[in-house]
């Protein structure tokens, strides 16, 4: 497990009901996390919508066009694991291609671990759940709550 006072491996995202704090897990998904990381740096993440909230069961977002079918432009190579997908865990969307996770990615309102072994994990929430709770649901959502502002707590000074 990652050193929880790591602040290159943590995440904070401000969504409009509070802060979120996010472990990164470079040691499940290097690949993942180091894209999400650069594209927090890069601003990419800020004012995005979560587009897609399922209640009991995720919150996703990551999509620049706020539809579900945009992204970055670059597919990541699958980083499947064990890890099991419970409440607050952060893991990447994909279509039924495997290796075509982009930028899009949904963190868990609870037990989902019939997605265990077929999405990959990244992250887990660690303080701020409170808030995800609160995220508008949709499918699509219709005014959808946005990221305030995602970046790396290495960078937060």
């Amino acid at each position: 497990m990652t050193d929880i006072n790591d602040p290159e491996n943590t995440l904070i995202m401000e969504i409009p009901h509070g802060t979120v704090t996010i472990e990164l897990r470079p040691d499940l998904a290097p690949k993942h996390v180091a894209r999400i990381k650069e594209l927090a740096r890069e601003g990419f993440y800020n004012g995005v919508a979560f587009h897609r909230v399922i209640d009991g069961f995720m919150a996703q977002g990551g999509d620049p066009t706020g539809t579900g079918a945009g992204g970055s432009g670059k597919k990541l190579p699958a980083e499947f694991s064990a890890e099991p997908h419970v409440r607050g865990v952060c893991s990447m969307a994909r279509t039924q291609d495997p290796n075509s996770a982009d930028s899009q990615f949904f963190i868990v309102f609870g037990d989902a671990t019939f997605l265990d072994r077929q999405y990959t994990v990244w992250g887990k929430v660690i303080s701020g759940m409170d808030a995800v709770d609160k995220i508008k649901r949709g499918e699509p959502v219709r005014e959808p709550d946005r990221i305030v502002s995602m970046r790396v707590a290495a960078d937060a000074a």
